[in-house]
């Protein structure tokens, strides 16, 4: 496997009923850690920081940082960024044997952004709030949210039903490397009326939500205020907190959605539903814009 690839090769021993199968060749979903650091200028001078590492899916790098910087509240329009690249050398072989150091470097990204950008110092300094074991209280985290994000518009935006129960059979024919692997998170954009407008896959549920996001703020699309967001698992605080920074009003989960997570969409006004599978779901907030 190649640094940078999303899928892996690997050999297992397969067992059904009972009996042990020969050798077989699997397909894994790869996961390596991604370094996002940022490069901003103080008082005339440029400082590169890392801000954040987690462990990804390798592909949308790009996505993923910008995805993450904006959900975190540190930029907040296309302006503010310079150039995102991936730091240090290419990959390359050496002597038919992956280049480790090569490879650790492709892992590396870095966001540069504009000169007279406002930059929180503080914010980069301490433990960002949406991370679940960070010790903060939920009440502080959405006291912390007040700070950076506004009450969703309930008027104007509504979906049919209908829509909402044909969006997991058109995200699960989406998903690539999950018909591969099985081993993916997937998060996915529809409109009003439950067409597909992009869809990404990661190891890490929040990965795939920042990597939507970063693409869609990329394309200069934000706010997503007339969007319906999938997601393939659980609904987090986390997912519904990156949700609400995007301006998404309905957020749809295949799973269940945590205490928390319900709270923080309540008092943003935010559509919130569960279990949407099997041909029924769960609105635990914000029915009226289901139809």
């Amino acid at each position: 496997m190649k640094a940078g690839e999303s899928l892996a090769q690997t050999s297992v021993t397969r067992v059904k009923d009972g009996d042990l199968s020969a050798d077989l060749s699997d397909v894994l979903a790869v996961e390596e850690p991604l370094e996002i650091r940022i490069g901003f200028a103080v008082n005339g001078k440029v400082e590169h920081r890392a801000i954040s590492i987690t462990m990804r899916t390798p592909g949308e790098d790009g996505e993923l940082a910008i995805g993450f910087l904006f959900t975190e509240g540190i930029i907040k329009s296309q302006d503010q960024v310079k150039q995102v690249r991936h730091c240090g050398l290419k990959i390359g072989k050496v002597k038919n044997t992956l280049d480790r150091a090569a490879a650790l470097n492709s892992n590396t990204i870095r966001v540069d952004l504009a000169e007279d950008i406002d930059l929180d110092l503080k914010r980069l300094e301490r433990h960002f709030y949406t991370t679940s074991s960070c010790g903060v209280c939920g009440k502080s985290s959405i006291e912390a949210l007040q700070t950076v994000a506004d009450r969703l518009n309930d008027e104007g935006f509504r979906v049919d039903r209908d829509v909402v129960h044909s969006l997991p059979q058109t995200l699960r024919a989406s998903q690539d490397v999950f018909d591969r692997t099985g081993g993916l998170h997937a998060s996915a954009l529809y409109n009003a009326t439950g067409e597909l407008e992009i869809v990404r896959e990661d190891v890490g549920r929040h990965n795939a939500l920042d990597k939507v996001i970063g693409a869609m703020f990329l394309a200069g699309e934000m706010p997503l205020s007339d969007k319906i967001l999938l997601v393939s698992g659980r609904a987090s605080f986390e997912l519904v907190q990156k949700a609400l920074m995007a301006g998404i009003p309905i957020l749809a989960a295949v799973g269940a959605p945590s205490s928390l997570a319900v709270e923080l969409a309540a008092e943003f006004g935010m559509t919130l539903i569960g279990f949407v599978r099997d041909g029924r779901f769960n609105i635990y907030t914000g029915k009226t814009r289901i139809n």
